[in-house]
């Protein structure tokens, strides 16, 4: 009798194991991740913020959180002329430190289309990883341990789905700024493409954001939707961006440039334009197939299409829709990859990698990487500034 439960157990073991096993394998081959080990700070409040609200057409109004969940919370809020100049801080709890930035509502919409002989740095799919992002820019000497710009004239392009899925989202945005004013004082470039995530926020739609900010925007007094709507100065500052860009030569898109595009004659200058126009509208189809409809398509626009992953492309296909838009090659996120990497003969370039968290740890342990484009040829940048000519 003993030794058949032994037998048993020892079976039920065996199969628990083998379970085990081939759950971390699927895990693992489908880029998954085991996260673990969360740090309470991700809910430190205290000198949360800048939260930027236009109380007027002339006011702003600038909140900072204050307290803690046991003496309570409250905001320490200031109000300033639109036309004011607005000295700034934001502070990020995991390691004490805090980066100062100027605001300005003068916002200008970017060109679409650049052409000269800088390098371009390219990154994607932040996701509200604020140290990951900023030791990979450190690394990537495109800024100094102090947050200096030192990229020169160069172009870095961020090419979306910097928001959602993390605790430091705030941080992000506001980092994103400074980085785009300062690259400007130094004649670079910091160019913001609007991804996916980037319009759930403008739309409302919070299901992949962090619920720190359900609490964020009760403590402001407000819903979650106005942390990003009209009145709300990123909201603003957001939809000012584009969703395609022509960068010496190379297209960057969040998701990427359906076959379709093709069969209309259409610039990237009105590509934006239409996107700008539907920010803040959920894209639901219409009976008729029209340009706008292609273009803000939940699965085959601009900001959303898979189709280099998962569909039978030919290499004719995908340079359709590239041609379309006089491109060398376009530069996409959106779809989740092991590396940094080029497909269909060079034509794409696949940039979306799993990034690490900052109040999280992970196995497999995620490592930032990012793309390098100069002097006519293309490098893989590894956490570390390392780089990889592809």
């Amino acid at each position: 009798m003993k030794k058949r439960i032994l037998r048993y157990l020892k079976h039920i073991f065996g199969t628990i194991t083998v379970l085990l096993i081939l759950g971390v394998i699927t895990v693992v081959a489908l880029n998954g991740t085991f996260d673990f080990g969360d740090n309470p700070l991700k809910l430190n409040l205290e000198n949360e913020g800048p939260y930027v609200f236009y109380e007027t057409d002339s006011t702003l109004n600038v909140n900072y959180i204050k307290g803690n969940k046991t003496d309570g919370f409250y905001l320490d809020q200031k109000e300033y002329a639109i036309n004011e100049k607005i000295p700034s801080s934001c502070y990020f709890p995991l390691d004490d430190s805090t980066f100062n930035f100027t605001l300005n509502s003068n916002f200008k919409i970017p060109n679409s289309t650049y052409s000269d002989k800088e390098p371009i740095l390219a990154v994607s799919d932040i996701e509200s990883g604020y140290k990951a992002f900023r030791d990979f820019l450190i690394n990537s000497k495109v800024i100094d341990t102090n947050l200096n710009w030192t990229f020169g004239k160069g172009h870095l392009v961020l090419v979306g789905d910097f928001m959602d899925r993390g605790f430091s989202t705030t941080q992000v945005l506001w980092f994103m700024y400074k980085l785009e004013q300062d690259a400007k004082k130094q004649g670079g470039h910091v160019h913001f493409i609007i991804g996916n995530h980037e319009l759930y926020n403008l739309q409302g739609k919070f299901k992949s954001a962090s619920y720190k900010y359900n609490g964020v925007a009760s403590i402001l007094g407000k819903q979650q939707h106005n942390l990003y709507d009209e009145n709300a100065f990123l909201g603003r500052w957001m939809t000012s961006k584009n969703t395609i860009e022509l960068i010496n030569g190379h297209l960057f898109v969040h998701g990427g440039i359906h076959p379709d595009f093709a069969n209309y004659d259409i610039s990237i200058d009105e590509v934006n334009h239409i996107n700008r126009g539907n920010y803040r509208k959920a894209f639901f189809p219409k009976p008729e197939e029209t340009v706008a409809q292609l273009i803000t398509s939940s699965k085959k626009g601009i900001s959303w299409y898979r189709g280099y992953f998962n569909e039978d492309l030919s290499q004719e296909d995908v340079e359709k829709g590239i041609n379309q838009f006089n491109g060398k090659a376009v530069v996409v996120g959106h779809t989740l990859q092991w590396n940094v990497n080029k497909l269909f003969n060079g034509k794409v370039f696949a940039i979306d990698v799993k990034h690490p968290k900052d109040y999280s740890k992970h196995w497999p342990f995620k490592k930032s990487e990012g793309l390098l484009i100069t002097k006519g040829k293309y490098f893989q940048v590894l956490a570390n500034g390392e780089k990889k000519q592809l």
